[in-house]
């Protein structure tokens, strides 16, 4: 793939309530909401992102909140963990934060000579925060937290797979190198892209199946820089025996999804255009903005969505 991919571009998950997920987000994790559009297959369905400042490509966490929706069910086939990066030292804050307003599942670990804090969603999300170097990232100060503490975008991701080397091989080709084992988890790397550049794969052969709902993710997307690269990227995959979708424009970036073995649904994303395509930077996430094809029906779909904060 000529080095084409950059690291994670983001990663997409489910939720019951949308106020209640947009306060998590916001408000207990201090991340900024730079985007409130809809999902393009259902309207009625808000799709939010929560990332940095102007949404940086490996920063930015969505979410459909499908209203009511049961649970997921964790398991192999999925993306099981969900990590940010923060500063170095601020795990301590993060464990009072988090324990003072009654999060649910922490617990204070290492992998792979790594600090970290596991702690849940709404959901029953399952996130750890993972102390990094900045490498030059800049956290967004909502709701009081400081630069010093502030989550600076992704660490990376953990899958759990029944039978991790298949899914080893396409990251392999995808670009990534393995680095390290520790127990079932086997870490992966990909250098020269953005800072959101691990993928853990936890093999779990006994393990059952997951099943999708909210807290589960939907999806995981990996960057490329732009369209060119994008075609490059879909080339070899079908190359290869892929079956990968043709490329879908999503607003404020375009898109290809493929299955991955094991299960996890992949996307390639471009780094173009960005969330500042169609409101200003300083007013990241305020307004509602809908795809093309539903904005004469604004006002219904307004009247059936839930006010955010």
């Amino acid at each position: 793939m000529e080095n084409h991919i950059k690291g994670i571009h983001h990663i997409t998950a489910m939720a019951a309530d949308a106020k209640q997920n947009n306060a998590f987000f916001t408000q207990m994790l201090g991340l900024r909401r730079v985007k409130k559009t809809v999902n393009f297959d259902s309207p009625d369905v808000y799709h939010l992102y929560y990332g940095d400042e102007h949404g940086t490509p490996g920063s930015v966490m969505t979410y459909f909140p499908f209203g009511h929706m049961p649970r997921g069910t964790r398991g192999v086939g999925e993306v099981g963990i969900t990590e940010f990066a923060v500063p170095t030292g601020s795990l301590g804050y993060w464990q009072d934060r988090l324990a003072s307003n009654g999060v649910a599942g922490l617990r204070e670990d290492s992998v792979l000579g790594e600090p970290r804090l596991a702690f849940d969603g709404p959901d029953g999300d399952s996130f750890a925060m993972v102390e990094s170097d900045p490498e030059g990232r800049t956290p967004w100060t909502g709701n009081g937290i400081v630069d010093e503490v502030g989550i600076l975008g992704f660490h990376g991701a953990r899958f759990r797979l029944r039978e991790a080397n298949a899914a080893g091989e396409l990251l392999a080709f995808m670009g990534y190198e393995k680095v390290a084992t520790e127990g079932a988890v086997t870490r992966y790397r990909i250098e020269g892209g953005n800072a959101a550049r691990t993928i853990d794969l936890e093999e779990l052969p006994q393990a059952s199946a997951s099943r999708q709902g909210a807290g589960s993710v939907h999806h995981i997307a990996f960057a490329v820089e732009d369209r060119a690269a994008q075609t490059e990227v879909r080339k070899s995959l079908l190359d290869t025996g892929y079956q990968v979708t043709p490329v879908i424009d999503r607003d404020y970036f375009w898109a290809i999804y493929f299955r991955a073995p094991g299960g996890v649904l992949f996307e390639i994303a471009t780094n173009e255009p960005g969330f500042d395509q169609d409101e200003d930077t300083a007013h990241l996430g305020e307004a509602l903005k809908l795809p093309e094809r539903y904005r004469p029906f604004r006002g219904e779909i307004e009247a059936h969505l839930p006010e955010l904060a």
